[in-house]
């Protein structure tokens, strides 16, 4: 898998007029909108992840649903948005005369279910959205990630795969953030997560964001044990610290692909990659280590 979009994007210089939507509106912010506006941006990270040796690269979609995207005035052009994101993808592969995986990336939204936050009928009618435009859009794999409540990502599964019956049919990955704390934002351990989503064919359950590696590997050991199915882990470039009034992220390439490495070797992750603070040299060093490893 490649590593992160947002971070990454931080560390590029956009011009202010591009977050223009109209002369009286910005949605500076909003990374998907780039997709649209700014749209060699997205296509130059993508290829700096494909040079890197992913194999699959995730949509710049994480917030474009038109939940998140109605914040920023912008919910009319979901499907506009998602589209345009799997072009940007493609574009990055056929730049690079590579046939890559496109992974439609759908984030957790705002607004929590569990907690008050929204409708979960809401929630699951604007996942079946994003995943129908995805889908016709051309993209290879669907990924709900980030979740943090268990209440939504179960709606959102079951709104997809139904969503599914009426169209073309793709493989679902699911991935969770676990916090420090060892479980989701509104309190689910692994297991309580695996025991969920058993009944559904998934491609893979996993972990991503929030921590680093280190932090994942009870998480993972237990996915190993107990799943039985693909696993993807997604880890943050370590945890994240403050320096100078800014938000970095301490692990060095060798140091994070060693983790991986030893992940892959130990607990049989079949996706491997990168969530926040991770570049491109994260998922070389990763992609290198994977290549010389012993499976054995």
């Amino acid at each position: 898998m490649d590593g992160a979009t947002g971070t990454n994007l931080q560390n590029i210089a956009i011009p202010a007029s591009v977050w223009q939507t109209s002369a009286t509106q910005s949605c500076e912010g909003c990374n998907e909108w780039l997709n649209l506006a700014y749209p060699q941006a997205i296509i130059d990270l993508h290829a700096s992840f494909i040079d890197a040796g992913s194999e699959a690269v995730e949509t710049n979609t994480f917030g474009a649903n038109r939940i998140t995207l109605a914040e920023y005035g912008l919910a009319d052009k979901t499907a506009e948005i998602n589209a345009a994101a799997v072009a940007n993808a493609r574009a990055a592969a056929h730049a690079r005369g590579k046939r890559i995986t496109i992974v439609g990336s759908m984030g957790p939204g705002t607004k929590l279910p569990s907690l008050g936050h929204i409708d979960p009928d809401v929630l699951a009618a604007a996942a079946a959205e994003q995943a129908r435009a995805l889908i016709e859009a051309g993209a290879d794999m669907l990924i709900l990630e980030t979740a943090q409540d268990l209440l939504q990502v179960k709606r959102a599964v079951i709104a997809v795969f139904e969503l599914m019956e009426s169209t073309r049919e793709v493989p679902l990955m699911v991935s969770v953030t676990l916090e420090s704390s060892g479980v989701m934002l509104v309190g689910s351990d692994i297991s309580a997560v695996a025991a969920a989503l058993e009944p559904f064919p998934i491609a893979s359950l996993g972990l991503n964001c929030a921590t680093g590696p280190s932090e994942m590997e009870s998480h993972i050991r237990y996915l190993s044990e107990n799943w039985g199915r693909p696993i993807s882990c997604m880890p943050n470039q370590g945890l994240p610290e403050i320096a100078e009034g800014k938000t970095v992220y301490p692990l060095r390439p060798e140091e994070f692909a060693a983790k991986m490495l030893y992940f892959v070797q130990n607990y049989a992750i079949d996706y491997a990659g990168g969530c926040c603070g991770t570049t491109p040299a994260h998922i070389k060093a990763l992609a290198d280590a994977l290549a010389a490893g012993d499976f054995a």
